[in-house]
């Protein structure tokens, strides 16, 4: 198992945090010319910190509309990031699972034709595709959606624990990992509070890990630490209690 770190669309913030991290997770931010990204430093950045790379595609670029011509170039669009992503490096990618009305169950299927051939983007760029639940969101597919949809078109799964406790609660957690967790190749881990507090550090929330431990200890695939600071004993301490609910005793 791998641990690391996102660090949002800042080499600044990356440099100043992720040494001791495994990779880190450099989101593209909606807009964004990659070719304003500094390449060079970007890779200077990592090989002084022996980290390696993951991207998280935009935020706020929805997957699936009922228009195909806005889903073609959506997807010719996601195509681009994705080399580019390839070509610097990164090992994964991670894509919201988002439409633009995802209550509308005629928009599921085109969701995911939409998986299918951004994942095939993917590959042909040497990255994995990994769509992240962001059920609590308002243009998010609810945590069973999203994992029978994954299921289908046999596509790896970010799962956020925050984000599953945020839409709902720790049940919600429990009853995806229990269905699901044998498509989980990523993870994003923070804490949560029902009242709305997200991203704090593991311990300052409501989010019982436990059940994290239950579905999915001895996890070998990436865990990306998502905490709101740039405090590195913070993220640090994180980093370490996510090792100790995910990694069996020896």
């Amino acid at each position: 198992m791998d641990v690391g770190l996102t660090v949002g669309d800042s080499l600044e913030r990356l440099e100043r945090t992720v040494p001791g991290f495994e990779f880190a997770e450099l989101s593209i931010g909606d807009g964004t010319d990659v070719d304003d990204i500094d390449a060079d430093r970007l890779e200077t950045i990592l090989t002084d910190a022996r980290a390696d790379l993951c991207v998280h595609l935009p935020f706020k670029q929805v997957i699936v509309t009922p228009v195909h011509q806005i889903n073609d170039a959506i997807v010719d669009y996601l195509g681009t990031l994705l080399e580019w992503a390839g070509s610097v490096g990164a090992e994964k990618a991670v894509l919201h699972g988002t439409a633009r009305n995802p209550h509308d169950t005629d928009l599921r299927p085109l969701f995911a034709d939409q998986l299918t051939a951004i994942a095939t983007a993917a590959d042909d760029a040497d990255v994995e595709l990994v769509v992240e639940n962001v059920g609590h969101q308002k243009r998010g597919f609810p945590l069973t959606v999203l994992g029978d949809i994954a299921r289908e078109t046999e596509t790896a799964v970010c799962f956020d624990v925050g984000h599953a406790y945020m839409e709902d609660g720790n049940d919600g957690v429990d009853r995806f990992c229990s269905r699901y967790s044998d498509l989980v190749s990523h993870l994003h881990v923070h804490d949560a509070r029902s009242r709305g507090d997200t991203h704090l550090p593991i311990g300052a929330g409501e989010v019982d890990y436990d059940i994290v431990t239950e579905h999915l200890a001895g996890f070998d695939g990436t865990v990306a630490v998502e905490v709101f600071t740039d405090d590195v004993p913070l993220l640090r301490d994180t980093a370490r209690r996510t090792r100790a609910a995910l990694e069996p005793e020896s």
